[in-house]
């Protein structure tokens, strides 16, 4: 299954995109516009799950990991269940220029899910809590928390905007953007470690390494 993702569902993201780019003006539009921004972030044989490494990009100055509720979109279109989702960004490289969007988000390391999918009947995905740590040793230099109530869009309300212009004969998983963003000051680097919860859903934690290291590692194997 392909990986696609929103951006700008949540006021905090779009304060943060307006407030990394030189472009501000975007973010805020498509905030409040019907049609929401979506774009691939990873095929599958690119994913990464719980334990293994994701990556950050040595050409960028900020990177940052987004914790995000993910969809599981059968190939009718009917959500099916739910995983954790970490978004992995490059904000520098987004920031400079939003068209350079594909290459702050799609690349080496930069997308993992949650292992197991947890069935859309058995969960209401309108008030969960999410949670994310990132530790550098044996401390936390980052932590935040947001719940799905905060969403600015509804999750459901994504899936058209993908599936009725697409085919998707596996299915699709869909991540519903980030509650949760870091100050420009914090910066993603190898050594850390991501945990991420969403509440119902799961626990999803990364090691982090350079993206050049994550290609010679899939090269290696």
């Amino acid at each position: 299954m392909e990986v696609w993702a929103a951006g700008v569902t949540y006021s905090r993201s779009r304060d943060a995109r307006m407030e990394e780019s030189a472009e501000k003006t975007v973010y805020d539009r498509v905030y409040d516009a019907e049609r929401p921004e979506l774009f691939f972030k990873a095929p599958a044989w690119r994913v990464v799950t719980d334990g293994q490494p994701i990556a950050v990009r040595e050409d960028s100055a900020v990177n940052v990991p987004e914790p995000e509720l993910g969809l599981v979109v059968n190939a009718f279109g009917e959500i099916a269940g739910y995983l954790v989702v970490n978004d992995v960004s490059s904000r520098s490289i987004e920031g400079e220029n939003p068209l350079y969007l594909p290459q702050a988000k799609v690349y080496a390391g930069s997308c993992s899910v949650s292992a197991g999918i947890v069935p859309s009947w058995l969960l209401e995905a309108d008030d969960l809590a999410i949670g994310m740590v990132v530790r550098r040793g044996s401390d936390e230099v980052f932590t935040g928390t947001t719940s799905t109530r905060e969403f600015h869009r509804s999750p459901a309300g994504l899936v058209p905007y993908l599936v009725d212009w697409l085919e998707f004969p596996e299915g699709v998983v869909l991540s519903t953007g980030t509650g949760i963003v870091p100050d420009l000051g914090f910066n993603l680097a190898p050594g850390d470690v991501v945990e991420i919860t969403i509440e119902g859903v799961g626990r999803l934690v990364n090691p982090v390494i350079g993206a050049r290291e994550w290609i010679n590692r899939r090269e290696e194997n």
